[in-house]
């Protein structure tokens, strides 16, 4: 039978946040630098919001070390308002590994129930393909030609929303830095973020 995992660390809410970022499930223990959103190390998450908001791409990387720093992205994204969490709740990796591709998804995220700590967010960036699909399906939506830096506005709730689809950064995504900073970088200037 195989395993069942739940996310191993809560949805991040800052309660002034506006934006909130969604991606699908963290990476396996072994592959994480810390226990906080996007921690492999390998991954371009924090690196793209360094280069954004501070013009510098190692800007919350412990120094001297292949990891991050929780603490300080913490910090930043209580300051900014932007919120994180995953679109899924517990699911199976049939590969044993964070691909996307092989995550079958037993459970959803109560969007709902996040929706409600953060009352000021009206926007949401889904970091990849997969969890656009899963978001969604949440939201009663059809998944189809919806291509990077596209936004569509929806209503959940009695809340209107903004949903962008933003590339994926994993280094298994083959797009450079620069490039994924560009789309983040927009969708965090319409959200009157940056």
């Amino acid at each position: 039978m195989p395993e069942i995992e739940e996310r191993p660390f809560p949805p991040f809410l800052p309660p002034k946040a506006v934006v909130m970022m969604m991606g699908t499930f963290p990476p396996k223990a072994e592959k994480r630098t810390m226990e906080f959103h996007y921690p492999n190390f390998q991954n371009d998450m924090w690196r793209v919001h360094g280069l954004i908001f501070f013009d510098d791409p190692q800007h919350f990387q412990k120094k001297d070390e292949k990891a991050f720093d929780a603490e300080k992205i913490k910090a930043f994204l209580t300051a900014k308002g932007i919120a994180s969490c995953p679109t899924v709740r517990r699911a199976i990796r049939e590969h044993n590994n964070a691909s996307d591709q092989f995550l079958e998804v037993v459970e959803t995220v109560d969007l709902a129930a996040v929706l409600k700590k953060i009352p000021r967010c009206r926007q949401i960036g889904t970091t990849g393909g997969k969890a656009t699909e899963i978001l969604f399906g949440i939201l009663g939506l059809k998944f189809k030609d919806f291509h990077l830096g596209e936004t569509i506005k929806t209503e959940y709730n009695g809340r209107e929303l903004s949903i962008t689809r933003l590339p994926s950064t994993s280094r298994a995504y083959p797009m450079k830095l620069a490039k994924k900073a560009e789309y983040y970088r927009a969708f965090f200037t319409a959200a009157g973020v940056l």
